[in-house]
């Protein structure tokens, strides 16, 4: 990389978030994670700010911390929460609790970072939505906050664009994270199930969707903003499976 990089990434401290940090500290770059709970690894260039993402003022006090103190060029909106629940059992509760983590945290650390990123000419933001937009039972709550996020995704590239920004969102389908393999155990009908739905024959795992990240951050990719990068092994072909 031809700068210093500074990202700062949500929910890094398991899953898909944590395997995101892994992957650009071993690319270089420093990262700013923000959270609950603090990251179970240390790391020289890993900066750790505690805040509830579900609180919009925790959120929104930690992005001015962080905008002050910090030279952030890049953000990875990967925090969200998921509340499964058939339609009629959804509540306006769990709806208010997922959209303020999953969306409302987007908004605010963008609204946050993107001045710091105009000042600098230069800036790249991924959104983590889902395969779920496309339909899945049981998540009306959560596919709703995460199509959200491709609104704001595409809206905010149309008024970033001009400053050297891009922002883009990434949909993970099926990955085995702790909490899809609590789920999905090893062995069992549910997973293979999954499986048989996924065109690659397997199921993702948090590097996959850490690698597409790293390569919308990357600074070769400023041709590419607006858009929304799929990793669900083609179950956006298919229609079944999803985060």
């Amino acid at each position: 990389m031809s700068r210093d990089r500074v990202v700062v990434v949500t929910g890094a401290s398991s899953g898909i978030g944590e395997a995101v940090a892994q992957k650009l500290l071993a690319d270089g770059m420093t990262v700013i994670a923000v959270q609950r709970s603090a990251p179970r690894e240390s790391h020289p260039r890993l900066v750790f700010y505690p805040a509830d993402l579900s609180d919009m003022a925790a959120t929104r006090e930690a992005g001015r911390r962080i905008a002050e103190r910090h030279a952030v060029d890049s953000l990875v909106n990967n925090a969200g929460a998921n509340c499964p629940a058939l339609l009629m059992d959804a509540t306006i509760d769990e709806l208010r609790y997922v959209t303020d983590i999953t969306l409302g945290a987007a908004l605010l650390l963008t609204q946050a970072l993107v001045p710091g990123m105009k000042e600098r000419g230069f800036g790249r933001i991924v959104n983590i939505s889902s395969r779920a937009v496309l339909g899945k039972s049981a998540r009306s709550v959560y596919a709703s906050a995460k199509a959200g996020l491709l609104g704001l995704t595409r809206t905010v590239a149309i008024e970033t664009g001009a400053h050297g920004i891009t922002v883009n969102a990434v949909l993970p389908g099926p990955v085995a994270t702790t909490h899809f393999n609590r789920g999905h155990p090893f062995g069992s009908v549910q997973r293979q199930t999954v499986v048989e739905n996924i065109l690659v024959g397997r199921v993702g795992e948090p590097g996959d969707v850490a690698h597409a990240v790293g390569f919308l951050l990357d600074e070769r990719s400023g041709f590419i903003t607006g858009q929304s990068l799929f990793v669900c092994g083609g179950t956006s072909i298919t229609g079944t499976g999803g985060q």
